[in-house]
């Protein structure tokens, strides 16, 4: 056993490598950028974390701070209120704010990925000029309604339906498991347009909230990520406006799929965040015993290099959305292994922390009780290796077929 001195010099030593800016490469800009948001959110978000979770209470005033500080629209381009920055600076400031609370992650990346990005990435400029500018200054907040109940991970079964007619569209059926929904102004939902086209029959429209013919389920009682809404949407006979098409019809199966591949990066991040945070609540919980174990030791050490090769994973993965590479295998590859980062290194702060790691209020419970979702949105585990394999299959298969 090392003497405590030692010990605590050696771990703290590892505990600062993994987020050292220069060893990630980062640049002046992102690490300026990384420092201001990792302030706001250790100082005004992990206070109140477990306040939040407790309360079911939705952050509205960090919310707002967070959209004038531009995270509430990251990737948006500044002459439409956005903040016009990268994917890179999107994953950081995803891990920084999931580092801090776990639960204002979900409601930042499903407002900036899946909320906004069909419209920032499809739609017109004249709907772009419309819609997003009221979206990026964190007084609302978007939802993203694909799934549906019973429909699980099968993402072209849209039954729900909207039928045009006159100028509009007619959309009836239920969307289910849509986070934010009760503090929603708005929200990109799929449907079907031609259900004899199956998955080529589904489209992508903008729904403002409120709107006539919308209502909501009641709010889910969840595991974890509680201080945001989760329910169902309803839609009976809600009519909308033919110009709230994103994109041409027919054409939402591709768009979601898109849409999904590259929020998959700040999933990634969200878990290297809620892993973080759990790594460095186990060593200051570690720190302050008389003799630290070689257990101990151990079980650091594991942590620590599993955050840092999934932030790594991560950070790669974003870099490679920013340079116009494909991100199909990769995002999932980050998605994968991030979430289950996420989850283990969480478990194993419990381990080391004992039952002091279980009381709520401490943190680390609410850590793992976040980290499950990130196993389950934006793909399941499984998907993400039904993805990664379809991927190497195409590699591997046209490497052979080319005689190399």
């Amino acid at each position: 056993m090392l003497p405590k001195a030692t010990a605590r010099c050696l771990v703290q030593r590892a505990f600062s490598s993994f987020s050292n800016a220069t060893e990630m490469g980062l640049s002046e800009q992102h690490t300026a950028f990384q420092s201001m948001v990792r302030e706001f959110a250790q100082e005004e978000l992990r206070p109140i974390a477990d306040e939040l979770d407790s309360k079911k209470k939705f952050p509205r005033e960090q919310v707002k701070k967070m959209g004038q500080l531009g995270l509430m629209g990251v990737e948006i381009n500044k002459d439409l209120g956005g903040a016009g920055l990268d994917g890179l600076s999107y994953t950081i400031a995803m891990e920084e704010i999931s580092r801090a609370c776990g639960g204002t992650g979900t409601i930042m990346t499903a407002h900036n990925s899946i909320f906004m990005g069909p419209i920032n990435k499809f739609g017109t400029d004249q709907q772009k000029k419309k819609i997003l500018p009221n979206f990026v200054t964190g007084e609302r907040v978007g939802c993203f309604m694909l799934s549906e109940p019973g429909n699980g991970s099968d993402a072209g079964a849209a039954s729900t339906l909207a039928v045009y007619k006159d100028d509009h569209y007619k959309i009836t059926g239920t969307k289910a498991w849509i986070t934010n929904s009760w503090e929603s102004s708005g929200g990109s939902l799929f449907a079907t347009t031609d259900r004899k086209a199956k998955h080529k029959g589904i489209s992508c429209f903008y729904i403002p909230f409120p709107s006539d013919g919308l209502s909501l389920g009641n709010k889910e009682s969840k595991m974890g990520i509680r201080c945001t809404s989760t329910a169902n949407v309803i839609f009976d006979d809600c009519q909308i406006p033919s110009e709230n098409l994103i994109g041409e019809s027919g054409q939402g199966f591709k768009i979601a799929m898109q849409i999904l591949d590259a929020g998959r990066i700040p999933i990634a991040a969200q878990g290297v965040g809620i892993a973080a945070d759990a790594l460095q609540r186990a060593l200051d919980y570690v720190m302050k015993k008389p003799v630290i174990s070689q257990n101990d030791e151990e079980l650091l050490a594991e942590m620590e290099v599993m955050v840092t090769t999934a932030r790594l994973l991560t950070y790669r993965a974003a870099r490679m959305k920013d340079e116009g590479k494909p991100i199909g295998k990769i995002a999932a590859m980050a998605k994968l292994y991030g979430s289950e980062v996420a989850t283990s290194v969480s478990h194993k702060a419990i381990q080391l922390m004992g039952e002091d790691g279980l009381i709520k209020g401490g943190g680390v419970e609410r850590n793992y009780r976040d980290a499950r979702i990130t196993e389950i949105y934006e793909g399941t585990s499984e998907i993400q290796k039904v993805v990664i394999a379809g991927h190497m299959k195409k590699e591997y298969r046209n490497k052979y077929t080319n005689g190399q």
